[in-house]
């Protein structure tokens, strides 16, 4: 298949929908002969990271520094903002078309006779770690997708075990509470592997600490954010900055301190509170904060940058989060607030993400657009700095029209 067949594919079978289990990617691996069990004892060094916020930003600041050490270093995460190939990169660079492609090709040929087809996230996983083998990489650093217990990542042994903020999120797959979602994630602790965890709330720090008791694993609570300058924005990426260098030391992985300073220093995470100058020399402030807890963070950010400057949101929301919610934490902070669809099935209409604003702030302005690029336009036209918000999806329609192209659409 060409690049463009093999991407048409893959998004193919995002009709399988989301089927959590390992049984698929089990067999998928061995089928590629990628090993799975022994990882840690001979293969690379490899962190697995599961939460419900901050996973991306650990991701980040773990294949930063690893690649400043010297390491050869694949990422895999997800979603994607603009392409698919964002989701996998060596070195800090994303996976070729040609090597998508090859990959995909042998992928489809393998399970194109299955009765059970893989879902995409299988096959991105899959796709992934074969690359990472066949380029020799000595660390891998894998964001879990949904969950943990029967995340796709989870059929690796890794070396760490890494655990970042849990809040209500994704509630049809993972529970309704706290505790239930946190044994999802905990789904991850495996026997040898030690577990390095970001403080927790009290319900769900007890499912951690009870799973890690019963799987015989060490957990270490990361307290104390680290000193050091971190180029992501928001006093919280030190904490992850911290939890970071926890799970480097727990993998015994010595890493000397000045690759450290860098990694920190240099790291680059996208649609993360990613500042952006524009053309009128206004800064545009994108940060895909989707979920309740999320918004909270970004809100507390923001005044820790900008103070009580009040920004025109720009928002576009899935319509299985939790949209008043959201919006309760965003509305306060707001000049006015313009709605948006954003590129997806699951996507909120623009008359329904307004009148949620409306609900939760009557007083405040709230405009409907048709587009993202609408929205865009009507945003800054406005005096006030620009802040686009909510789901990723739309973080990489912005960056795509800022960049005059294109995102590719994706369900997950």
């Amino acid at each position: 298949m060409t690049y463009d067949e093999a991407i048409t594919w893959i998004y193919s079978t995002q009709s399988v929908g989301i089927k959590l289990g390992l049984d698929n990617i089990t067999r998928l691996l061995c089928e590629l002969k990628i090993e799975t069990t022994p990882f840690a004892k001979h293969g690379p060094t490899i962190f697995h990271v599961a939460g419900t916020n901050g996973k991306g930003s650990v991701c980040a600041l773990l294949d930063s520094i690893c690649r400043f050490a010297g390491l050869r270093t694949g990422l895999f995460t997800s979603p994607h903002l603009v392409t698919f190939r964002e989701r996998i990169r060596l070195n800090g660079t994303m996976i070729s078309e040609e090597d998508a492609a090859a990959g995909l090709t042998e992928i489809r040929a393998i399970v194109s006779r299955w009765e059970r087809h893989p879902t995409f996230f299988e096959i991105a996983t899959a796709l992934a770690l074969r690359w990472f083998k066949q380029n020799g990489a000595q660390a891998i650093v894998l964001e879990t997708g949904l969950g943990g217990r029967l995340d796709a990542t989870n059929a690796i042994t890794p070396s760490v075990a890494v655990i970042t903020s849990l809040s209500l999120d994704h509630r049809q797959y993972l529970g309704n509470s706290l505790e239930e979602i946190a044994a999802e994630k905990a789904g991850i602790f495996k026997p040898g592997v030690p577990v390095v965890s970001t403080p927790q709330p009290p319900q769900a720090a007890c499912v951690l600490e009870e799973k890690a008791r019963q799987t015989g694993v060490p957990l270490t609570w990361i307290t104390e954010p680290v000193k050091s300058e971190v180029a992501l924005p928001g006093s919280h990426q030190k904490l992850n900055a911290a939890l970071a260098l926890a799970a480097l030391s727990a993998a015994r992985l010595l890493i000397p301190q000045t690759a450290v300073e860098q990694g920190l220093k240099k790291v680059v995470w996208p649609g993360r509170f990613q500042l952006i100058e524009r053309p009128d020399g206004k800064t545009l402030v994108l940060d895909g904060a989707h979920n309740e807890a999320a918004a909270a963070r970004l809100v507390q950010t923001w005044h820790e940058r900008y103070g009580q400057t009040r920004p025109v949101i720009l928002l576009g929301v899935l319509r299985d989060k939790d949209v008043a919610a959201i919006c309760r934490e965003l509305a306060p902070m707001a000049a006015e607030m313009i709605a948006t669809p954003v590129h997806s099935v699951r996507s909120c209409t623009a008359a329904e993400l307004a009148e949620a604003i409306r609900e939760v702030a009557p007083g405040l302005l709230c405009r409907e657009a048709g587009s993202a690029a609408e929205a865009l336009e009507l945003a800054e036209s406005r005096k006030a700095p620009v802040l686009v918000t909510g789901s990723l999806f739309l973080m990489g329609e912005i960056l795509a029209l800022l960049d005059g192209g294109k995102a590719e659409i994706s369900a997950q």
